[in-house]
């Protein structure tokens, strides 16, 4: 279990650092999906909270139709005594799922971000698990650890139909900081599903820190990347760490950051008086 929580730590490092290069990628894919989007959601996400052996955790799955690598599953999980959110992929066979922790900053790019035509292998992955209507139940193991795993399912958002939402949706994003952990709270509006807010959690303390507040009339916050753990990013400028928040515009959407200000302690609109 050591290696796990170390990998959390790891996921300090990678998950929350999107460099240039990676954003204008992003940027691209986003343009090549733009008719798709126009014609439905790719939102079908379902959120869990559980033990994974003698460990509290929370965990959001996103499930797709078959890329060319295979991947039909990603997602994103985080011990609640870290509040350090780790990437997953991998593949469902009917209600059984095998996700894979991503290990490093390597995997993350090749993974996630560039993505495979040819298929890209479960075998070893660390959550087996089979999924029912109210939670699901299996192992995680790595190397010669095991732990069983049983999870509740607390809610539901789905936006590649009418669009519904079941539950209070929080959305652990894999952008985060050495001190903050980034959860965005869902929501369904007369203008259709988006991200009403996002909280800044203090990973010490377990406590928000802060809260940003979008426009849920204009309801675009948080709907533009294809994985929604995607929609909030982390980059450094300047030696302050920028987070970078998505929104779709019926077009290839367009971001807007928020910088640390080490005087205030808080995230401030870039350009935003103080």
């Amino acid at each position: 279990m050591q290696t796990a929580l170390l990998r959390a730590e790891v996921t300090d490092v990678f998950a929350g650092h999107i460099g240039m290069r990676t954003r204008f990628v992003l940027a691209v894919v986003c343009l090549l999906l733009v008719v798709q989007k126009a014609v439905a959601g790719w939102y079908h996400v379902e959120n869990y909270e559980g033990s994974l052996g003698p460990f509290p955790i929370h965990l959001s799955i996103q499930t797709y139709e078959s890329f060319g690598s295979g991947i039909t599953v990603e997602g994103s999980y985080f011990y609640d005594g870290k509040q350090s959110p780790i990437a997953l992929y991998g593949k469902a066979s009917g209600s059984r799922l095998a996700l894979c922790e991503i290990s490093d900053s390597n995997e993350f790019e090749r993974v996630i971000i560039a993505g495979s035509k040819t298929p890209i292998g479960t075998a070893g992955c660390e959550f087996s698990i089979d999924v029912n209507e109210s939670g699901a139940t299996g192992t995680w193991s790595q190397h010669a650890i095991k732990y069983p795993v049983t999870l509740k399912k607390v809610a539901s958002l789905d936006d590649t139909g009418d669009g519904k939402i079941d539950g209070a949706v929080a959305i652990p994003f894999w952008a985060q900081t050495a001190t903050n952990m980034f959860s965005g709270i869902y929501t369904s509006t007369s203008s259709g599903i988006c991200m009403e807010k996002m909280q800044i959690i203090n990973k010490s303390s377990k406590k928000v820190d802060q809260e940003i507040d979008f426009d849920k009339n204009d309801c675009n916050a948080g709907m533009l990347m294809t994985p929604i753990y995607l929609n909030v990013q982390k980059f450094s400028k300047k030696g302050s760490d920028v987070i970078s928040v998505n929104f779709r515009n019926g077009g290839a959407g367009y971001a807007t950051d928020y910088v640390f200000d080490n005087k205030t302690k808080t995230f401030r609109q870039k350009n935003q008086k103080k």
